[in-house]
């Protein structure tokens, strides 16, 4: 039987996908604290609010076009106040190219608060990083 902070992360975690989906960036942003910690698919990681929201920006301004992500699968931690949620992201891109990617988002919670989100994605090819 699921908690009442198990159901919380969920429907927590499901609004958050809908802002996206909707293109609100005010929406998506009211979702972290002052002191997030967003890592991109692609390496950058964006320290704080305001680093998250210009991230953001490009992708809330359709400049590459609509987005809209699928859900596949989705694993809470209520304990943890964790999430990691399973996508396919549907672009329809300017030139009129639909696109597909799947990935991940680990989501740390606060309370109700997100601060931290990880994103991964698959890729054709790795991604090293020297260290």
């Amino acid at each position: 039987r699921m908690t009442t902070r198990h159901q919380q992360l969920k429907h927590l975690a499901d609004t958050f996908t809908a802002t996206f989906n909707a293109h609100d960036l005010d929406a998506t942003m009211a979702f972290f604290t002052d002191d997030a910690v967003y890592e991109e698919m692609h390496g950058p990681i964006r320290e704080g609010k305001a680093a998250i929201r210009k991230a953001f920006e490009a992708l809330f301004s359709k400049r590459f076009g609509t987005m809209r992500f699928e859900e596949e699968d989705t694993f809470v931690d209520a304990d943890a106040g964790k999430v990691m949620t399973s996508w396919t992201l549907h672009l329809s891109s300017l030139d009129g190219k639909p696109m597909q990617l799947r990935g991940l988002d680990l989501l740390w919670f606060d309370g109700d608060r997100l601060v931290r989100k990880l994103t991964y994605c698959k890729a054709k090819e790795p991604r090293y990083v020297e260290g």
